[in-house]
């Protein structure tokens, strides 16, 4: 009350509301003594309060309910029991002795806070000054005893309600099981303290349990009220402030729920299927109740219970329900068995255990018998082997056993007896109370062996101060001290309720939270026989090289999706392209190089055309040493000696092409390549050109004039085709020039759709323009050529080489028209280096096959198989007729003028001239024959 402003004797405007409203709870609180009529009190210098669940929650409109052995009993004969320890122990508050006012909240916070009321009363000071006795003298009150601090309560709730009036009254309250976060507010809940550690710490080792499990995906079910809601909300915060956790359903369980609102909320939880693992805050009796209803379900097995310490390590929520709860993990502040304890309620009897007023009823329900006809207990006949004898109207005792018996029943050995798991604490609180009135005794009354005036007057602000400084070791060993919040260090044991070798299930510790996580998880066991942990997830993980397609508005959902083409996944929720000289590897986690690939000397597009240029390089071999050494002869004077091997040089160049293209290209191959891909065809065709061209002009200018035509010798044949070459190699030189030699690896030609096919192709960078252009001048030629054939076709047939030359070019062009829509049709192929180089290379074969073939095979024949034909001719006439020129009867040919200087000219007899030939109107009936003119 200091704290703002006024105390209780400095106001009395609010020292009257209070006691109004004190006198009004409490008249209520009397009108419902016929359900709970009493307490326990202890008589001592200094008076403790005491708080404990002794009964369950009534139903239909009655208070309280059953005994509650366990969490009721042993709870309030801890704090006996601590007492009694304490007044007996002489260095602990020596010479003070600390009494008691124990009182029943039968688990209900509004039926806890009148209870409660009774802790203020002596703080309240009542004005009796117009009261008068009927003799007209004051009255007398007995002054309540003063309660320097309450320990309790057990459930969260309970606390909260209490601690809002204690606080009004500055009584310092030390609660030994309520763990509610909002309770850590040291704003709203200054006096209160507890020595058990807050959910916020028992909601982390949840948070760190589930993450140790790889679970993402979970539901929370919490009781109505501070407990369970305050720790899902605690649950729920930390976990979202960890991450990687989302919370699928969170159902609350109401008060007072009917069966219906059990089946309900099972119901709900299956409709996340993939959400197994289920996080409850929930008392006691809504953990059965939701057991109960997942076995009417027909769900044994399916969900993975995360229980916090109001499951704990206890039978009464799972008795007869082992199986729906098998694999349950449990979480209970570390605790021990106070050996000390269980002698002593082992053992109390109806006679030595007079003081606890509740004790009788526990002793009917423990051993399931009836101690007077007027019992509450009607579902069971058996006397208890003791006789209870009312005395007055409060009190019992034992007079003596029922005749026929030999002993009383005794506890542990004619019932089991297991200690609550929070008698220790209860123990601690008592002892953190003690401590904290012994160290405010030391120091406020150092000259007095007990309770000074000076502690007397202490208000409760001080005392919360020694217990928020009290440190001591606690009944199991361990420390026991309070944070600036008044909670205790969080500390748990981990359990998990498992099936035994001998098929009887019992909880199991499996490991410890002590700020961290110790988690055996090879020792955890599963429902149905699970070996490895189960999966509580709402998406399954995504294979490797597939990303994370989240759902909106839940971040533990999504879709998997392959990262396809030339992605990989970069990290779980995206892909990325690989740079394009790679290709994702065959988990599609990263790159990794497109392999290189060129052309092979042993692959099917390669053996073909190096099959068929060998045999044109070996057939021209033979044929160019056939004309070496038949030199002389007529038939190589005949086919122009000098041309021919300018010719046969261009055929060869042509087969020797396919090897530089097949070759592993580097820059000296490339070069080669620019130099040789139109050499070869330019040479043979200029050669070719440069002939027919003089038989054109041969035949032309014989029609016009008896003159031979200019540059018709050798000499002059082999400086007009070097020319035509030379403009070849001019061309490849400013090629040079501008963009000299060098090797690429396209990627793109090979890329194929499936990246497990994309191939680098390592080339020339030449491209395919670049190429056309290079043979263009060669086509160029070749197509003058095909003309000049054309045009000559007409000369007589045994005319050296002009029917020859014509089909060769005419073939020709047609390979070259194959050719070009078959290497620009392929372009986009996959297999565009093979199908371009193999057309290229069996085009230009074919081209020089064609000239090699037809123009020189008949003469090598005639050379090798008829050598009487390869003789000089000499007869009057060639059926062969000049028709383009005309001469005189007789016309002498200069040697110089005459071609190997064996031309001569003989007057034919009778000559066969049609009427309409032309010569006869441009000649006087006059044949000329070259005898092996040299074309």
């Amino acid at each position: 009350m200091a704290r703002y402003g006024f105390g209780l004797k400095q106001n009395p405007r609010f020292l009257w509301i209070v006691f109004c409203l004190t006198r009004t709870l409490l008249d209520f609180a009397r009108s419902q003594e016929v359900y709970a009529p009493h307490s326990i009190r202890i008589e001592g210098h200094l008076t403790l309060g005491g708080l404990f669940p002794v009964h369950t929650r009534g139903t239909d409109g009655v208070p309280c309910g059953d005994i509650k052995k366990e969490n009721g009993i042993h709870r309030l004969e801890a704090m006996l029991y601590a007492l009694d320890q304490i007044n007996l122990d002489d260095q602990l508050l020596p010479n003070i002795t600390l009494g008691a006012r124990v009182l029943d909240t039968c688990s209900r916070d509004t039926y806890a806070l009148e209870q409660s009321l009774t802790f203020v009363q002596a703080l309240i000071q009542k004005d009796t000054s117009d009261v008068r006795c009927t003799n007209g003298e004051p009255p007398l009150f007995v002054k309540p005893e003063k309660v320097v601090g309450v320990i309790g309560a057990s459930a969260s709730s309970v606390s909260i309600m209490v601690a809002n009036i204690l606080r009004l009254f500055q009584i310092p309250q030390i609660s030994y099981a309520s763990t509610a976060p909002e309770l850590s507010d040291d704003r709203r809940y200054d006096f209160f303290s507890r020595v058990v550690p807050p959910d916020s710490f028992q909601a982390q080792a949840m948070v760190d349990i589930i993450r140790a499990l790889d679970w993402t995906y979970v539901s929370t079910v919490a009781s109505e009220g501070s407990y369970g809601e305050k720790g899902v909300e605690a649950f729920q915060q930390i976990s979202k402030e960890a991450g990687g956790i989302c919370i699928a359903q969170s159902l609350k369980i109401p008060h007072n729920p009917k069966l219906e609102d059990y089946d309900e909320a099972i119901q709900q939880l299956l409709e996340t299927p993939h959400s197994r693992g289920v996080i409850i805050f929930a008392s006691e009796e809504d953990v059965r109740g939701l057991l109960n209803a997942t076995k009417r379900a027909n769900q044994v097995g399916h969900f993975l219970w995360i229980g916090s310490d109001s499951w704990g390590a206890k039978s009464s929520p799972i008795h007869q329900l082992e199986d729906v709860a098998v694999g349950a993990v449990t979480i209970l502040p570390k605790r021990s068995s106070i050996k000390g304890f269980d002698e002593y309620f082992t053992s109390l009897t109806l006679e030595n255990n007079r003081r606890n007023v509740w004790f009788a009823e526990f002793w009917e329900e423990n051993f399931d018998c009836r101690l007077l006809s007027s019992s509450k207990r009607e579902d069971t006949s058996r006397k208890c082997t003791a006789q209870l004898v009312e005395h007055g109207t409060c009190n019992a005792r034992i007079v003596g056993s029922i005749p026929g018996t030999t002993r009383q029943e005794r506890i542990g050995i004619d019932s089991k007896y297991e200690q609550e798991g929070k008698v220790q604490f209860v123990i601690d609180a008592v002892y953190a109370m003690a401590h904290a009135l012994h160290n405010m005794q030391r120091d406020l009354c150092p000259e007095h062996s007990g309770i000074c005036p000076v502690m007397e007057a202490a208000e409760g602000k001080t005392l919360l101060k020694y217990i928020r400084n009290a440190s001591f070791n606690g009944s199991a060993g361990t420390s026991v001290m309070f944070n600036k919040n008044g909670d205790a260090p969080g500390r748990y044991d981990l359990f998990q309720f498992q099936m035994t070798n001998s098929s009887v299930p019992e909880y199991r510790p499996i490991g410890q939270w002590v700020e961290t996580l110790q988690l055996r998880l090879e020792e955890l066991q599963w429902p149905e026989g699970e070996q490895a942990v189960p999966i509580s997830m709402c998406s399954l993980p995504c294979k490797t090289g597939e990303r994370k397609k989240r759902v909106k508005g839940m971040p533990c959902c999504w879709h998997c999706e392959l990262c396809d083409g030339y992605q990989y996944q970069y990290d779980e929720t995206s892909c990325r392209l690989c740079s394009y000289d790679m290709r994702p590897n065959p988990n599609r986690t990263e790159c990794q190089p497109i392999p290189i690939v060129k052309l092979e000397w042993h692959s099917p597009w390669a053996v073909i055309p190096v099959f068929l240029a060998m045999l044109g390089i070996i057939a021209t071999i033979f044929v160019m040493a056939t004309f070496i050494h038949h030199n002389d002869t007529p038939i190589v004077r005949a086919s122009g000696r000098e041309l021919s091997y300018v010719l046969l040089t261009g055929i060869f160049l042509c087969y020797i092409i396919t090897f530089l293209m097949i070759a592993k290209p580097d820059v000296g191959v490339c070069s080669f390549r620019r130099i040789f891909l139109g050499l070869g065809m330019c040479i043979s065709y200029a050669a070719l050109l440069t002939k027919t061209n003089r038989i054109y002009r041969i035949f032309e200018q014989g029609k016009q004039t008896v003159t031979a035509p200019r540059f018709i010798s050798p000499t002059s044949q082999i400086a007009i085709t070097s020319s035509l070459i030379c403009l070849q190699l001019l061309g490849v030189l400013v090629w040079f020039a501008v963009d000299p030699p060098n090797t690429i690896i396209d990627y793109d030609e090979q890329k194929t759709m499936n990246p497990n096919l994309a191939r680098g192709v390592l080339k020339c960078d030449i491209t395919d323009l670049q190429m056309i252009c290079s043979l263009g001048y060669s086509i160029l030629l070749m197509v003058t050529c095909t003309i000049y054939a054309i045009k000559t076709r007409d000369v007589p047939e045994d005319f050296n080489e002009a029917k020859p030359i014509g089909f060769t070019m005419y073939t020709t062009c047609i390979v070259w028209l194959a050719f070009i829509p078959i290497f620009f049709g392929t372009a986009q192929s996959a297999e565009k280096l093979y199908i371009q180089t193999t057309t290229l290379t069996i085009s230009m074969n074919l081209s020089a096959s064609v000239a090699l073939g037809m123009l020189y095979m008949p003469k090598v024949y005639v050379i090798i198989f008829h050598p009487e034909l390869n003789v000089q001719k000499r007869k009057r006439s060639f059926k062969a007729m000049v028709t383009a020129a005309t001469m005189s009867s007789r016309i002498s040919v200069k040697p110089s003028e005459r071609p190997n200087g064996e031309a001569k000219t003989e007057l034919c007899e009778n000559p066969p001239i049609a009427p309409t030939d032309p010569m006869s109107q441009a000649t006087k009936k006059t044949y000329v024959s070259y005898n092996n003119l040299r074309i």
